[in-house]
């Protein structure tokens, strides 16, 4: 058995998502584990502890004409790469903490013609087949397959005996890759602009704890709002729009909307190739995140992951996401046709009420999920608390989670960094709390609690059992 697994360094350090990767494929037995990695030779550094684990090779990709490659350029880099590795596996982490696309993996995938599982949680392999348990249910691909991991191990540390192999630094002379298809000129997105977005942002009003809950049982007796895409003065003539998902957001942007239905990513490409769009939205769900960067890769186009926001020229889309981690908001721009981008939507599913704890709760998020509970809310979770394993990915709200709309947001502990603003600013009205009384959260909420969520939960404790449920 021959494993390759993909991994990134972001800010000096392997990220989780790929770390988990490399603990799996170490954790095969008879299994014979290469590194493959693409960036500058500094990375040599936090790449070579790796053989200290067991690790048999780490490859690092490194040559001018590779810097400034996108999601495509990138997959095609490594392709080239991979056709002089033999591999039965591949592993990489489901996504990055600097991009966020989850999209290199399923576009590799299809470069190199083989299946992909996303979103995987645990996988066995036997028989030729990689039986895994993912996001969408049991799934089964057969051999060789690419599967993105989710952060579901921690990488071991070295043995105190283990000896430091070395790093092999492969240019571009070695890998063959067309230059025309490599970093910023062979890349078909473009960043046109970036900035600080204020979208969200409200007046808060300082309350006191006792007043949270007359204050939830006022604002739960509201008709829900109804909130509404803003429509481009001048729109496209034609997008299509995977699934009814995105409809409402096609019909924002465009004359004519074209609904194509969810089929395999081959049949939704060969049927681009004969009706040539010029732009295709996706659903961001786990289904759209798997089979969007494969039809790009299909098309040999650009495409945008987690689009917050649509704007057009009538000539030009103009996709806009949070980036770098979500502390900043950038407007991105595809070359090439179709431009194709997957779209946050509100999750429709959603209660009246959600109850969301971020970092700042990490120790006591039993009760604040007890405290949804006795409120007859739904509970939520901040990307840092889902990082730190404390709650499950289903319950992340934010860029890369759930986007929700419900009557009230109650932020408990949550910073309000702009990745997780994203995701609940669709909401009536949103409480936060945070003893913190500079936390950006409060920016974006209409009431603010400055106080320690244990004097909160003091206070609904207090209330009769039955004041508690007639929220």
């Amino acid at each position: 058995m021959k494993t390759v697994v993909l991994v990134k360094v972001v800010d000096g350090e392997i990220g989780p998502f790929d770390a988990a990767a490399v603990e799996h494929a170490l954790s095969l037995a008879n299994n014979e584990v290469t590194v493959l990695s693409m960036g500058p030779r500094t990375w040599e550094g936090v790449l070579l502890p790796l053989t200290r684990l067991g690790v048999k090779r780490v490859v690092l990709l490194s040559d001018p004409v590779f810097a400034g490659s996108d999601t495509l350029a990138t997959a095609y880099i490594l392709s080239r790469a991979l056709a002089r590795i033999d591999y039965d596996l591949i592993l990489c982490g489901r996504k990055t903490l600097d991009g966020e696309t989850a999209q290199v993996g399923p576009c590799l995938a299809a470069m190199l013609r083989i299946p992909v599982l996303t979103n995987v949680f645990s996988f066995d392999v036997g028989n030729g087949h990689a039986d895994a348990e993912t996001s969408l249910g049991r799934e089964r691909a057969a051999l060789p397959a690419c599967l993105t991991m989710e952060r579901t191990k921690q990488l071991r540390f070295p043995s105190l005996f283990s000896k430091a192999g070395e790093v092999e630094a492969w240019d571009n002379a070695t890998v063959g890759a067309d230059p025309a298809r490599c970093g910023l000129a062979g890349s078909p997105t473009r960043v046109i602009e970036t900035f600080e977005s204020k979208k969200g942002e409200r007046a808060c009003q300082t309350i006191a704890p006792s007043e949270l809950f007359p204050l939830l049982k006022r604002l739960l007796k509201r008709d829900k709002r109804e909130t509404a895409i803003p429509e481009s003065k001048t729109k496209l003539k034609t997008v299509w729009a995977v699934g009814e998902e995105v409809v409402e957001r096609a019909r924002a942007i465009a004359e004519n909307v074209i609904v194509i239905e969810r089929d395999s990513p081959e049949a939704i490409a060969k049927r681009a190739k004969i009706g040539r769009p010029d732009v295709i939205l996706w659903s961001a769900d786990a289904w759209g995140r798997r089979n969007a960067p494969i039809v790009q890769a299909l098309l040999n186009t650009g495409l945008c992951a987690d689009c917050t926001d649509l704007e057009t020229d009538g000539e030009r889309l103009t996709m806009i996401r949070p980036a770098r981690g979500g502390n900043v908001t950038a407007k991105i721009v595809c070359r090439t046709r179709p431009a194709m981008a997957t779209v946050r939507t509100a999750d429709k599913t959603a209660g009246d009420l959600i109850v969301s704890a971020g970092r700042g709760v990490a120790d006591d998020i039993e009760r604040v999920r007890e405290l949804a509970r006795l409120l007859g809310g739904e509970f939520g979770a901040s990307r840092a608390l889902v990082d730190l394993g404390r709650a499950d990915y289903p319950e992340q709200v934010g860029l890369t989670g759930r986007m929700v709309a419900p009557k009230v947001y109650l932020a408990i502990g949550i910073s309000g960094a702009v990745q997780h603003v994203v995701g609940m600013r669709d909401a009536d009205t949103v409480i936060a709390v945070n003893p913190d009384e500079g936390a950006p959260i409060f920016g974006y909420a209409d009431y603010g609690i400055v106080a320690p969520f244990e004097e909160l939960y003091r206070e609904i404790e207090a209330l009769p059992k039955g004041e508690k449920n007639d929220v």
